[in-house]
């Protein structure tokens, strides 16, 4: 599916950005190992959160869909305990889903079951040595491709609990973090992560929501293990992640923006704080809480933007926004540089060289390392055609490229985008943009 963005008149209004994405991986599968039956509200009910619950469910989870007037959609989720989980039927498919592969993973490590997982061509190439090696330290038996650095990966029935470890982690990645954890809760005695654990925490603040044994520092995380994990009510709020995508078009078009019932969770405001320094003008209003997470709004005023440097130590709470900060870049006056940013390499593509196709697209220069990238703004960009390559932020990035550029842009393979954010050309023409 190929559409045209494009915003003459700017973008402005308010938005509620879809359900946070990752919340949403979390809760299904906290729920899926509970003791009871747990309901989660306002779910993220598309593509990777999908595969996510289809791979509970061939483990035997019973979740059930139900639609309210004012609630819109809950799952009552039927939990099967810490070491119920039942042996599928069949391989189990992540999709195109990192975060169900490596979670997962952490979930069946140790079960009493053979397993086999798998996901798409894109997700069989991303790396997952690094959730496999520590958990092998436990005592789990996984075997996969490459020495399993690659899916499909083979679960083979546990002997015995899982044994305690200490692990550093090298590259920090709430994925790897959160496989860990969740393993941890199995373990016969205590499990600590360090090292790169300064990652988005959405794993910690569920954990610490359903009262489990976990202890936090600045230095690592501690973690005993638990009788059980208890049934809980939890509301998913808006995906800051997504979010970002109207406060970036908004930004670049020149307009005032509302954005409500978002999720504010510090470890991933980084974005919204790099924006602050490139003089973009935003109120945060923190409302209440949910599950563990800050929830309320932000209020983006138009304003002049100035280029900006992003270190290595800011990148983890912004690594999924770091393709819109390249746009931004492109109408920032100054030279913006990103750092410390290899692990976009690894995505559902390889999100550097996808915002250096981007940019080229429509007539824009960016400058790659191997880590991060270089340019120089404001500059010239014209109408161009961009192909999103099944890349749901790569997709999204260039309809907002569109909302600066006379002509706009047009994105092949728009259809990506349903992954995380189902209505963005609704929402796209709700704040005043042409969608065609």
């Amino acid at each position: 599916m190929s559409l045209t963005f494009a915003a003459p008149g700017g973008l402005t209004g308010r938005v509620i950005p879809p359900p946070d994405k990752s919340i949403t991986h979390r809760a299904l599968l906290a729920a899926g190992v509970a003791s009871g039956r747990s309901r989660v509200h306002n779910p993220l009910d598309t593509g990777d959160c999908i595969s996510t619950r289809r791979c509970l469910q061939a483990l035997g989870v019973e979740i059930e869909e139900l639609h309210g007037r004012q609630t819109g959609i809950s799952l009552e989720i039927e939990g099967r305990g810490l070491r119920g989980l039942r042996e599928p039927a069949d391989v189990l498919d992540a999709g195109n889903s990192g975060t169900t592969a490596r979670l997962l993973t952490g979930l069946l490590a140790g079960q009493r079951l053979f397993a086999v997982l798998n996901g798409d061509s894109s997700l069989r190439s991303r790396p997952m040595l690094r959730v496999v090696e520590p958990l092998r330290q436990m005592g789990a038996d996984i075997r996969g491709r490459n020495q399993g650095a690659n899916l499909p990966l083979v679960f083979a029935p546990a002997r015995g609990e899982l044994r305690p470890i200490e692990h550093r982690l090298a590259v920090a990645s709430a994925q790897v973090k959160s496989a860990l954890m969740f393993a941890a809760l199995r373990a016969e005695g205590r499990v600590r992560i360090g090292g790169a654990i300064g990652s988005r925490d959405h794993t910690e603040r569920l954990f610490e929501f359903l009262a489990l044994p976990l202890q936090r520092s600045p230095r690592w995380l501690t973690l005993e293990p638990a009788a059980e994990v208890p049934c809980f009510e939890l509301t998913v709020p808006g995906d800051i992640s997504s979010a970002a995508f109207p406060i970036a078009a908004a930004l670049i078009g020149g307009g005032e923006l509302l954005v409500e019932d978002c999720g504010l969770n510090p470890s991933r405001l980084g974005f919204v704080e790099v924006l602050k320094r490139m003089g973009a003008r935003i109120e945060i209003e923190e409302q209440r809480s949910n599950g563990g997470e800050p929830v309320g709004a932000l209020k983006i005023l138009p304003g002049p933007l100035s280029a900006v440097e992003v270190e290595p130590e800011e990148v983890p709470s912004c690594i999924d926004e770091l393709p819109l900060l390249a746009v931004l870049g492109a109408f920032a006056e100054g030279t913006t540089v990103v750092r410390g940013a290899g692990e976009l390499r690894h995505k559902e593509s390889d999100r550097l060289e996808a915002l250096a196709r981007l940019l080229s697209a429509v007539g824009g220069r960016v400058e790659l390392t191997e880590d991060g990238f270089a340019l120089q703004g404001p500059q010239s960009l014209a109408s161009g055609r961009v192909d999103a390559k099944g890349d749901h932020r790569i997709a999204m990035a260039a309809a907002v490229l569109g909302a600066g550029i006379p002509g706009g842009v047009t994105v092949a393979g728009f259809e990506a985008a349903a992954v995380s954010f189902p209505d963005f050309p609704g929402m796209f023409r709700a704040l005043g943009g042409e969608v065609s």
